[in-house]
């Protein structure tokens, strides 16, 4: 099993190009289903949830072409879905049960043939993501479901719009009954919807296969239904987690960083928590530059909350930060209930942090010690690595299969930044 090996100490700098954006991309592949045409999709990231959600497409029966010349290179990369060849409406366990994305498919696939059948998802270990919003999202569309032997089977002969107000805001409830309410007949109206950056990329997406959906990224979405969808080219968005992974590792090992092909928009409350450490945070168009002054950052204080809120996919990245920081920061995690098993492995390296229920006490400390850890999901294993780059000596992150789902060659970044980092095994 491979693991990344840190050696702390240097301060980052120089200029670092972010990926597209994991979260954006994973629910564009599986839109690419709806259309009768093929689908060309730029500034796709090398990740192993893309590899996976190609796969599933594969198994459906789709065609996939991958440029394999560019992926990894630095330069674009793209992934050409021609869903015309599409024979399988099932999306099976083998697959689902890695990356909880795959319910995306869902959707897609009962809007475009009236039939679906997908495996209850799996994913990370972060707290109970139940799958009920999108089941009432698509039978509020019309569709007739049932969850029966671990599989979700859902028909119906034509979806009709509606008018549905979700619960609770969920991302991946909102991003299955806009792709599905797409082909609906007549209007739907989506009320309490979730506002990421990711879902406006992929009505941008829908909209440039014909869709008519206006209000993405607000809590009322309007989707007038048509008929067919069409193949377009789409470019997906800058990863606003992986943007903010950077500049947080900047921020505590003193450094100067500018972040390249990125959206500042996107990441507001990131960077007035940054600021708010004590970082000299810079945007022009399409860069962030944080510059640290070679000072240690100040504790912050965050609780993270749906978008714009503070996301909690950047939660891990700052307890780090807090754990060398001067002062006292107190994080609320609000989102998911199991998203503080990243404290036992940072409390190996020597860091001071008290949970109580959903908040976690951090104390800062002048230094960590290096020390073997664990990551135990995706965003955990990034916030080890960046401790790793502020730890005395030699700090060793397993089970990095996690940090791979989201993170394109982080290693390889961070290096080109001046860290001393590698993968080994």
């Amino acid at each position: 099993m491979q693991k990344i090996v840190v050696e702390g100490g240097i301060p980052l700098h120089g200029e670092v190009r972010i990926s597209g954006a994991k979260n954006a991309v994973l629910p564009i592949l599986c839109a690419t289903l709806l259309a009768d045409e093929p689908v060309e999709i730029s500034n796709v990231p090398h990740l192993h949830d893309v590899v996976t959600t190609a796969k599933l497409l594969g198994g459906l029966g789709a065609g996939i072409t991958i440029d394999q010349g560019t992926i990894g290179s630095g330069g674009e990369s793209a992934i050409v879905v021609d869903p015309r060849s599409v024979s399988s409406h099932v999306a099976p366990y083998e697959l689902v049960k890695t990356m909880r994305a795959s319910v995306l498919v869902l959707g897609p696939l009962l809007a475009r043939y009236g039939d679906a059948e997908v495996s209850l998802p799996g994913g990370c270990a972060i707290g109970s993501r139940p799958v009920d919003q999108h089941i009432k999202g698509l039978q509020a569309l019309g569709a007739e479901i049932s969850v029966d032997h671990g599989f979700i089977k859902a028909r119906a002969k034509r979806l009709r719009g509606a008018h549905h107000v979700f619960e609770m805001v969920s991302v991946g409830a909102t991003e299955n009954v806009l792709m599905a309410a797409a082909l609906a007949e007549g209007t739907t109206v989506l009320e309490n919807a979730a506002m990421e950056p990711e879902i406006a990329d992929l009505a941008e997406c829908l909209n440039a296969m014909g869709a008519r959906i206006s209000g993405a990224g607000t809590p009322r979405i309007v989707v007038e239904g048509v008929p067919r969808l069409h193949g377009c080219r789409h470019a997906v968005i800058a990863d606003r987690i992986e943007t903010g992974t950077f500049l947080v590792a900047a921020a505590m090992t003193g450094g100067r960083v500018t972040a390249r092909r990125t959206r500042p928009d996107t990441l507001e409350a990131v960077l007035e928590k940054l600021r708010e450490a004590g970082a000299t945070v810079t945007v022009e168009d399409d860069r962030i530059t944080l510059d640290m002054h070679g000072r240690r950052p100040r504790a912050v204080d965050i609780t993270t909350r749906p978008h714009p809120g503070f996301p909690t996919d950047m939660q891990a990245q700052f307890m780090a930060m807090n754990c060398i920081a001067e002062g006292v920061g107190v994080i609320n995690e609000t989102i998911f209930e199991n998203r503080f098993m990243h404290v036992n492995e940072l409390l190996r390296l020597g860091a001071d942090i008290r949970v109580e229920g959903h908040t976690a006490v951090v104390r800062g400390v002048e230094r960590l010690g290096g020390a073997p850890v664990m990551a135990t999901d995706l965003r955990a294993s990034a916030s080890l690595v960046l401790a790793g780059l502020v730890a005395e000596g030699e700090t060793v992150v397993d089970r990095i299969y996690h940090l791979d789902r989201g993170y394109e060659h982080i290693e390889e970044k961070l290096g080109g930044l001046g860290a001393r980092i590698r993968r080994i095994g």
